[in-house]
Parts: structure tokens; sequence; C-alpha cells
């Protein structure tokens, strides 16, 4: 019996080596010199793909106006294209609903309220206003400039200027 498992299990080795083939010792292709392997990479793609295109769909509505708003009754806006600049507008640096990111809150008539809070994006401007904040023993008030993205229907803002709008008390 001890016999023939021997001859089972030899001759299964030896067809298992026969098939496999010899080991391969050497490489399946030459080798490229690193100049042209360079040369390879640096050149362009043949087919560089396609961009994602813009989405088409209109304006979403702002997830904090309407009924996500703090003031009851506030309308419905809704949010900024991507890419558009907001230019010298005056607010407060304010903390979102979940206290984990910097909101613009803007300077409005108090009625209107036509323009929610915009998520700030964090860079160093945003540094910088945290820091003027955190030194000053007033509520400050910022004028600021910079590039409107939108996601998930909030907008941001990517801060390009801040400059502190001096408090009118101090003027006299």
């Amino acid at each position: 019996m001890k016999t023939v498992i021997a001859g089972i299990a030899g001759i299964a080795l030896v067809s298992s080596l026969v098939l496999a083939g010899p080991p391969a010792t050497q490489p399946a292709a030459k080798p490229i010199p690193a100049d042209q392997m360079l040369s390879n990479m640096l050149r362009p793609p043949t087919d560089p793909g396609k961009p994602l295109p813009n989405p088409s769909d209109p304006p979403a509505i702002d997830k904090t106006s309407g009924r996500g708003a703090v003031a009851p009754g506030a309308p419905t806006t809704t949010v900024m294209r991507e890419g558009s600049y907001l230019v010298d507008r005056t607010g407060r640096m304010t903390r979102s609903a979940d206290g984990q990111q910097q909101e613009f809150t803007f300077d409005s008539d108090g009625k209107a309220m036509k323009d929610p809070p915009i998520i700030i994006l964090p860079n160093l401007k945003l540094m910088a206003m945290e820091t003027a904040v955190k030194g000053s023993t007033r509520d400050l008030r910022f004028r600021i400039t910079g590039m409107v993205t939108e996601y998930g229907g909030r907008n941001y803002v990517l801060l390009e200027k801040v400059v502190v709008v001096p408090d009118a008390g101090q003027q006299f």
C-alpha cells in the first residue's frame, strides 16, 4: 500500500514539473535604457482622457436658507455658482452649527436675509482671521475677497484678501 501511494506521489510530482516547464532565469523583455525610459515618461499621453463636465443642473437651494435657516420665515436662496467671486464683502467670522468649521456671516439689513453664511476653506488667511479674533477684545468685522466654490448644497469661499474693518468709534 505504501508503495502505491509513493508511486502516485512520484507521478504527480513529475507531471507537475513537466507541465510547469523550466523556471524563467532571464527577464521577459530586453531592458530599456534609462534615457529612453525617461523620455517615455515625460512624453505627453496619446489619450489624455476627457475632463468631467460641469453640472448643468440649475443652482441648488442653499441648505441654510428657508426651513434650514435660524430666522423663522427666512426665504430660500440658491447657492452661488462655483467660480464666482466675493469682492470686498463685510461680515463676521462665526462657528458653524456643528462647531467644526468657520463660517463668514455677511452683514445685511437684518430683514432680507438673502446671504446665508458661507463656509471658509482653511488657508493662511483664515488662520490670520482666527489670530486676529483671539487677540482682540471686541467683535471684529472683516472685509473679504475670495473665490466661491459649491458642494453639497453649500457655498465655500477660498479667501484671497482679508482686512479688519476699523470700528466706527475708533475714528474719533
